[in-house]
């Protein structure tokens, strides 16, 4: 499916409809397009219809005649198994947009299904959590061909802000392999914060005075205090859940090991995501990893 040939109006099958994934679909819908979504949980979905999206009850019904397939699930095998409900109506040619965090290993079967069925692929993985998705201000990550970047393009400016293109071979894995980077780092801040407030409470300090003691200087991150402000409120609204963190521990050190890299703190992060979603708290913030730093 040639860009040049693009109708006006760009019909989009959103499959995966949770937190980023419905902020998305409905910035696509919001900005004229033609939305039909799917949702493996289809209560999920259906709030979007008052969005003017179509919530349909399988990914086929959703991708039948669309121009572009965006996938945003959980992991590699979850994009997988929603492609291969889809086959039978996939359009030849059509664009397939893969903003998950799937990992390279995740990746390469994504990239042989769109090569067997003559989809134009992108792995596209995206920076950014709940408000970002929903204020349309989220990084891609991409790698693609270029016939196929100004109608990405159609869709990248819509769910974000900004895009960094970083190869030409989606299935090399130039942009998954970015995304676990940045989400080593994502890991580390959230981990390292809930384990100094976690200090702070046992040791007797006031948390307020840690933040002060940082305020302005070298060591004082926006990120730190966002995730400090829902553990001193005890109030964890999900934008990245316990349990998402839990999953991206795994694929960065699957990697790092392939890699011959070791993980020493994202292994440890990923035993710390472990306890808090034994301990219940795996679909809240993943800041409430911060429960892990105590029994019980």
């Amino acid at each position: 499916m040639a860009d040049n040939n693009a109708s006006d109006t760009l019909s989009v099958a959103v499959l995966g409809t949770g937190i980023m994934g419905a902020a998305m679909a409905r910035n696509l819908a919001r900005a004229g397009l033609d939305v039909r979504a799917w949702n493996r949980t289809r209560a999920r979905a259906e709030p979007l219809a008052a969005d003017g999206i179509r919530v349909t009850g399988t990914p086929a019904e959703a991708v039948d005649g669309a121009d572009v397939v965006l996938t945003m699930l959980l992991d590699g095998p979850a994009v997988l198994d929603a492609l291969h409900r889809a086959a039978p109506a996939l359009p030849p040619g059509a664009l397939w947009l893969q903003m998950s965090t799937v990992g390279p290993e995740g990746l390469a079967p994504l990239a042989r299904f769109a090569g067997e069925h003559g989809l134009r692929f992108v792995d596209a993985p995206v920076l950014g959590t709940k408000d970002p998705a929903e204020k349309g201000q989220l990084t891609i990550l991409a790698a693609g061909p270029q016939d196929v970047r100004e109608r990405a393009g159609r869709i990248f400016d819509v769910v974000g802000s900004r895009t960094r293109w970083v190869g030409e071979d989606a299935a090399d894995g130039a942009a998954s392999r970015l995304k676990l980077v940045v989400n080593t780092w994502v890991l580390t801040v959230i981990s390292g914060t809930g384990e100094t407030l976690a200090l702070a409470e046992g040791l007797g300090v006031d948390a307020r005075d840690f933040l002060a003691a940082i305020a302005g200087g070298a060591l004082d991150l926006t990120y730190l205090r966002l995730k400090s402000e829902l553990i001193l409120a005890e109030n964890f609204p999900a934008s990245f859940t316990v349990s998402a963190a839990r999953k991206d521990a795994r694929l960065i050190t699957e990697a790092a090991r392939d890699a011959g890299v070791h993980m020493d703190l994202v292994t440890a992060a990923a035993e710390r995501f472990r306890r808090a979603e034994d301990q219940g708290h795996g679909d809240e913030d993943a800041a409430a990893a911060y429960y892990a730093g105590f029994d019980g």
